[in-house]
């Protein structure tokens, strides 16, 4: 049976606009995505197959073009929206955070460090650059690593810092394997960053582990 045809309390669309979008599951979300199913299943039963098939949404999200197109009821012009979508997001968490200082938003912070980095193959190291009230300037990845670890370099992060005007700033990266327990190497570097960025008046205020869950602030354990 069509959607169309279900009742209204039931479609997607229709209880969404009713009760907000954290009512819904995850298939009917993807469902409203997709807009339309295909012959003989409905967008719900659709997203339902494509959820088993993919693993999950977050699979789904992190799919390349070219496993994402393998999939029935899904393309370029899909795949393309779904970019869209997921930047609109970043960039709404972005703004939110320089707003407001980045210290008085810590979920806002972990938020947008988890919606920058989560998805990321391979490890990736970046910064979050700040001005004298904490106000966010920017956010860039500054360096790229393999599945096991990435090379930073202490000069590149205060060359960027001095062309931001950074007063402060927040380190990150995330570990692909989705744990984010800092190790010894972790540790040390956030000491050398420390070291090299307080010769030109910039604090680090916090180095922060993304992975599967709640990002780990290395402040908050007093490793910073």
């Amino acid at each position: 049976m069509s959607i169309r045809h279900w009742p209204a309390a039931e479609r997607p669309r229709e209880k969404l606009l009713d009760q907000g979008a954290a009512a819904l599951s995850d298939a009917e979300l993807l469902a409203i995505f997709l807009r339309t199913g295909v012959a003989g299943r409905s967008a719900v039963d659709l997203a339902r197959q494509l959820l088993s098939e993919f693993g999950g949404l977050r699979p789904l999200l992190e799919a390349d073009l070219e496993s994402f197109c393998q999939h029935l009821g899904l393309g370029p012009a899909k795949f393309a929206q779904l970019q869209a979508v997921l930047e609109i997001a970043r960039r709404h968490l972005a703004e939110g955070l320089r707003r407001d200082s980045a210290l008085e938003s810590p979920q806002a912070v972990r938020a947008y460090l988890k919606a920058q980095l989560r998805h990321a193959h391979h490890e990736q190291f970046a910064c979050l650059f700040m001005d004298s009230k904490h106000r966010v300037l920017a956010f860039e990845v500054l360096f790229h690593g393999t599945i096991d670890g990435a090379s930073v370099y202490p000069r590149q992060v205060v060359k960027r810092a001095l062309a931001h005007n950074a007063a402060a700033l927040i380190l990150t990266h995330n570990h692909p394997s989705g744990v984010a327990e800092p190790s010894q190497a972790d540790r040390q570097l956030t000491q050398r960053l420390k070291e090299a960025l307080a010769l030109i008046d910039v604090r680090v205020l916090d180095h922060f582990i993304v992975g599967d869950g709640e990002p780990l602030s290395m402040a908050e354990y007093g490793w910073v």
